[in-house]
C-alpha cells in the first residue's frame, strides 16, 4: 500500500514540536548587526532632505547612492526603487537604511526628513494611471442583453486585507570573501529573490545565495516583498563588510509590506424570467497601489474568475488595476479571484430576489456543465463538477430546510458557488519552464526542489509522491532545504501549483530514476 493518501509523519513535524526549527530570528552570525528602514512618512511629495539627529558613531548608512547595481526591485515592471531617490510615492516608503550592533541605539537613532508635499491620489476611480488593462470578450453582449427579460445591476467592493502570519518579515545577508552575498530567509520564492539581488546588486547569478529558513506562514505576503526586504540588508552588508539582521516588529510589517488589492467590482446581467442567464457585463477596477508589482497577474485571475462559475454565452469582462498613492498591493491568497467571486456570487443572490427565485435554484440552472465554455473559452470536461457538487452541498447542509425555519430571525445560510485554477494560468507554466531533481543518498533518495514548507506541508506530500513512484519507505526520503546554491528553479510557491505541478514533475523525475536504476532496493 502507497503512503499518498495516508496520514503519515510530517516531515518538519519533530522539528517544530520540538522546538529546534530555526526560524530567521533564532540565527545570529559573528560580527552581526541589525539593520533598519528609513520610512516617509507622507504619501506623495519630493524628499529635500534627510539626517540622523544623534551620534552616527558606529552607525552604517545606505542611501541610493551606494546601490551598486540598478535601483528596482526586479519584478515584472521594474517600477519599484528598492531605495528612494526623490519622489515619494507611499507613506512608509523606503527612503535609506541604518544599521548598528546594539539595537537599542538603532531604534533611538532619530531621522529628520524634510518633503516637499504634494496632493496624493487615494481613490483608484479618480487614478489616470492604469498599471494594466485587460479586456475578455466572448459572444455578442449587445444581443443578449438584446433577449434579457430582466437586467440586474449591482456594484460590489472589498478593501485591503492584511495577510497576518504568525512570523513577521525578515532576513540576514552574509557578506562572503569571494565578494559576493549569502541571505537566509522568510520567504516563498527564493529564485524570486535571487534574481532581484542580482540586478540590485550588479553580481552574477553564482555570487547570490538564497537560503529559506523556516517560514511562519506567508499566504502571498512572502512571494515578492522579501526581495525587498533582501535588498535592504544585502546593501548594509555589503556596505559594512558584516552580516546584517533586519526583522520587522508587527506594526512595521503591517505598514510597509504588499496588502490584498481593494476593488470595486460592477456587474449587469440581463437573464430570463425562468432564470437564465443570457448577458453578462462585468468592470473590475482594482487598486494596485504605487507601484506594478503582481498587479497585472492578480488582475489576469481576477478577471478570468469575475463570470464566475456559470454558463453565459456573452459576456463582456474590463478590468483595470491603477495607480493610487499608497502601499503597493500584492500576492494574496487566490490572486485576485476572491474578490470577483465575492462579486458575483452577492450579485448572485440579488438576481435571485429580483426574481423571487431561490438562489440555490438559480445557481443549479446556470452552473457550468460538460461542454460549457467559461468566459475565457475554456471548455468544461466531463470531470466539470460543479452541479452535482452544489446539489450536494445544499442536500447536506440543509439549506432549504435552515432557510426556511431561520426566515425573520437573526440567523441565516449563505450559498456561494466558485471555482479555482491550480498554477499559473494560459502558457504560464510552459513559460516558467519549473526543474526538479532527485538524488541517490545513503538512506535512499534526496529531494532538491525550490518549494517552500510555509504550512501546506510540503516537505510531506512531496516525499509521498516520490516513496510511491520508487516504490521505497517514506522513511527513506529525504527533502533539501530550498538554497538557490543546491537546488533547482522549480518555480514559486505560489497559486496552489506546489502539488499539482512541482509534485507532477517529481513524479516523472522518480520514474525516470526508477527506468534508469531498475528496482530500488531499500538503503541498508
Amino acid at each position: 500500500m502507497g503512503v499518498v493518501g495516508t496520514n503519515v509523519p510530517r516531515k518538519d513535524g519533530p522539528a517544530k514540536v520540538g522546538g529546534t526549527a530555526k526560524y530567521v530570528d533564532d540565527l545570529t552570525f559573528p560580527g552581526m548587526l541589525h539593520g533598519r528602514t528609513i520610512r516617509s512618512t507622507i504619501p506623495c511629495g519630493r524628499l529635500t532632505s534627510l539626517h540622523l539627529d544623534c551620534d552616527t558613531t558606529g552607525f552604517t548608512v545606505v542611501t541610493h547612492r551606494d546601490i551598486p547595481g540598478r535601483n528596482v526591485v526586479a519584478l515584472i515592471a521594474d517600477d519599484q526603487p528598492c531605495l528612494i531617490e526623490r519622489e515619494v510615492r507611499h507613506a512608509g516608503e523606503a527612503i535609506a537604511l541604518v544599521a548598528h550592533e546594539d539595537k537599542e541605539k538603532l531604534l533611538a537613532a532619530n531621522p529628520v526628513i524634510q518633503y516637499e508635499r504634494a496632493e496624493p491620489v487615494l481613490d483608484p476611480r479618480q487614478s489616470a494611471h492604469v498599471h494594466k488593462h485587460i479586456r475578455i470578450e466572448k459572444g455578442d453582449v449587445g444581443k443578449g442583453f438584446g433577449r434579457a427579460e430582466l437586467i440586474v445591476e449591482g456594484e460590489y467592493r472589498t478593501g485591503h486585507q492584511e495577510h497576518v502570519y504568525i512570523e513577521p518579515n525578515g532576513v540576514i545577508a552574509v557578506p562572503e570573501p569571494h565578494g559576493g552575498i549569502t541571505v537566509y530567509g522568510s520567504l516563498q520564492c527564493p529564485f524570486y529573490v535571487h534574481k532581484a539581488l542580482t540586478v540590485l546588486l550588479g553580481m552574477p547569478n553564482e555570487k547570490v545565495r538564497v537560503v529559506q529558513t523556516e517560514p511562519g506562514g506567508g499566504f502571498g505576503g512572502k512571494e515578492e516583498y522579501p526581495s525587498m526586504i533582501a535588498g535592504h540588508a544585502a546593501l548594509l552588508a555589503l556596505k559594512a563588510q558584516r552580516p546584517v539582521k533586519i526583522v520587522y516588529d508587527r506594526a512595521e510589517d503591517m505598514w510597509a509590506t504588499t496588502k490584498r488589492h481593494p476593488s470595486i467590482v460592477r456587474h449587469r446581467t440581463g437573464v430570463t424570467k425562468k432564470g437564465k442567464i443570457v448577458a453578462m457585463e462585468v468592470d473590475v477596477l482594482l487598486d494596485g497601489g504605487a507601484y506594478v508589482t503582481l498587479s497585472p497577474v492578480v488582475l489576469s485571475r481576477g478577471c478570468i474568475h469575475a463570470a464566475g462559475a456559470y454558463r453565459c454565452p456573452n459576456v463582456r469582462i474590463e478590468g483595470r488595476a491603477v495607480f493610487t498613492n499608497t502601499n503597493p498591493n500584492g500576492a494574496f491568497r487566490g490572486f485576485g479571484a476572491p474578490q470577483t467571486e465575492f462579486a458575483i456570487e452577492v450579485h448572485m443572490d440579488r438576481i435571485a430576489e429580483a426574481l423571487g427565485m431561490d438562489p440555490a435554484r438559480l445557481r443549479e440552472i446556470n452552473a457550468l456543465r460538460p461542454g460549457d465554455t467559461t468566459a475565457t473559452g475554456q471548455l468544461m470536461g466531463m470531470d466539470c463538477s460543479a452541479l452535482m457538487v452544489l446539489r450536494e452541498a445544499v442536500k447536506r447542509s440543509g439549506y432549504r430546510r435552515k432557510q426556511r425555519a431561520w426566515q425573520g430571525t437573526n440567523r441565516g445560510i449563505g450559498l456561494a458557488l466558485f471555482y479555482h485554477g491550480s498554477g499559473f494560468t494560459g502558457a504560464g507554466e510552459v513559460r516558467l519552464a519549473s526543474k526538479c531533481s532527485l538524488a541517490t543518498s545513503e538512506r535512499g533518495v534526496l529531494i532538491l526542489t525550490a518549494s517552500t514548507e510555509i504550512g501546506q506541508g510540503t516537505r510531506t506530500m512531496h516525499a509521498q509522491i516520490v516513496a510511491d513512484t520508487l516504490g521505497i519507505p517514506f522513511e527513506q526520503v529525504d527533502v533539501a532545504v530550498p538554497d538557490t546554491a543546491v537546488v533547482p528553479d522549480s518555480g514559486p510557491t505560489v497559486a496552489s501549483r506546489t502539488c499539482m505541478v512541482v509534485g507532477r514533475i517529481l513524479q516523472r523525475c522518480a520514474e525516470e530514476l526508477k527506468e534508469r536504476l531498475g528496482a530500488l532496493p531499500p538503503a541498508e
